[in-house]
C-alpha cells in the first residue's frame, strides 16, 4: 500500500521557519519515502505504508518536542506506482 500525507505544524511565522518546522522538515528529508515536497505552508510526502507511517511517528514527537502547539494531517491510500 502506498500513502500520501499532506502536512503542518504551527504556530506559523512568516519571518523565520520556527523550530518545529525545520525539525518537521528534516524528519521527513531524512525518511526513506519516494516523494517529499516541503513548502512554507504545506508539505507533501509519499512512500510505502510501513515508511510513511514510521515518518509520520517522528514528525509528529519530534515537531510537538520542538515547540508544535498543532499538526494537521490529512493521509490518502494512492494507487500503486502513483506520485
Amino acid at each position: 500500500m502506498r500513502l500520501r500525507v499532506e502536512f503542518t505544524t504551527e504556530p506559523f511565522d512568516l519571518d523565520e521557519a520556527p523550530a518545529h518546522a525545520v525539525v518537521a522538515r528534516e524528519v521527513v528529508e531524512a525518511a526513506e519515502l519516494d516523494a517529499v515536497d516541503v513548502g512554507p505552508f504545506g508539505n507533501t510526502v509519499e512512500g510505502g505504508a510501513d515508511a510513511v507511517l514510521t515518518a509520520v511517528d517522528a514528525l509528529l514527537r519530534k515537531a510537538l518536542e520542538a515547540g508544535a502547539t498543532r499538526v494537521s494531517l490529512q493521509v490518502n491510500v494512492v494507487e500503486e506506482g502513483g506520485a
